[in-house]
């Protein structure tokens, strides 16, 4: 039989369906990918915003990884929310005993809705301890100012940005341009050696939520697939523009995007 490509999600449960864990598992199965999760919080959410949140506990999390990786293996994993450094020390623990292959980080702060989800003082956590076991880190720019300490108003601040996360301890930054002007959205991938910048169409739509997570996870199955990391992006960044482009006009809030636009493009 052939090889099932598997993919790990570390994140948070959105109750609306559309970021976090939910998210991650219908692209990962979307792309033929089997996905699998440890959750890390259990959100009260929908499409206007998040309510509250219900942290797990850090055993909790580190066994939940520990149980997949001893029977069914993994071949890439993904974190979303983290959102104190009691989880951040738990899944960096996880990573380093169980040897996680291939894992993308995605900065996640701060929900599509502004709310937090990751808690100011535990920032340095994420920093130290999850960063530089990544493959690839995947902050938006608001996420990049806050890792950076500094404004990024134009190409050259994301230049400069993806330099410092580079120097900080990140092996490779996709540094996304979602929350940028202009008609063109701009990605900038940076692995310390080279720049790539991945420019697609801004699609006018207010139902993006759960991009992020989404994009992460779409490269976390790309490498679980065999993809290299540039060509990992470069494939879930086209997936993402597609999803966006047929979202779904859900809630009274920020939509979600089309996990399965491949399959359902006219709802």
């Amino acid at each position: 039989m052939r090889k099932i490509p598997k993919a790990l999600t570390i994140a948070g449960s959105d109750s609306g369906g559309g970021a976090g864990i939910q998210a991650d598992l219908k692209t990962m199965t979307s792309l033929g990918v089997y996905g699998m999760s440890a959750i890390t919080s259990i959100t009260v959410q929908n499409t206007v915003g998040v309510f509250g949140v219900y942290d797990l506990p850090p055993q909790v999390v580190y066994d939940q990884i520990k149980v997949v990786v001893e029977d069914i293996g993994i071949d890439s994993a993904k974190t979303g929310m983290l959102s104190n450094a009691g989880i951040v020390e738990a899944v960096a623990k996880a990573v380093k005993d169980f040897k996680i292959p291939n894992l993308v980080v995605d900065t996640v702060m701060r929900s599509k809705s502004g709310d937090p989800l990751l808690k100011v003082a535990d920032e340095q956590a994420l920093k130290e301890k999850i960063i530089p076991l990544s493959v690839l880190i995947t902050p938006n720019i608001p996420e990049a100012e806050s890792l950076t300490g500094f404004k990024i108003k134009s190409l050259e601040d994301v230049e400069k940005a993806c330099k410092k996360l580079y120097l900080d301890g990140a092996n490779a930054v996709l540094l996304k341009g979602g929350h940028g002007e202009g008609d063109k959205v701009i990605d900038v991938f940076y692995d310390g050696s080279r720049f790539e910048y991945l420019i697609s169409e801004r699609i006018n739509t207010k139902n993006t939520h759960g991009t992020g997570c989404t994009l992460s996870a779409a490269i976390s199955s790309y490498l679980a697939k065999g993809y290299s990391l540039l060509d990992a992006v470069k494939n879930a960044k086209d997936y993402v523009h597609n999803a966006i482009k047929h979202s779904l006009d859900i809630g009274h809030g920020h939509g979600p995007l089309n996990h399965m636009w491949q399959f359902y493009k006219d709802f």
